[in-house]
């Protein structure tokens, strides 16, 4: 399910995630090179996502 990104945070391990507008975060890590997203280390890039759609896994298992 589609969710609106309204910011981002740091976990207790300091990886990046984003909060999405239902309240649940889902993880955004730049792991070269299985995962490239340079954007996520700059918080330029960061901000320029706030606003953006993602997939909320969580929000899809709470449909089923």
């Amino acid at each position: 399910m589609q969710r609106a990104v309204v910011s981002f945070y740091q976990d207790e391990e300091g990886h990046w995630a984003a909060r999405l507008e239902c309240g649940h975060g889902q993880h955004v890590r730049h792991d070269p090179p299985w995962t490239v997203r340079e954007w996520v280390v700059s918080e330029e890039g960061r901000a320029a996502r706030i606003g953006s759609w993602m997939e909320c896994k969580k929000c899809e298992e709470e449909k089923v």
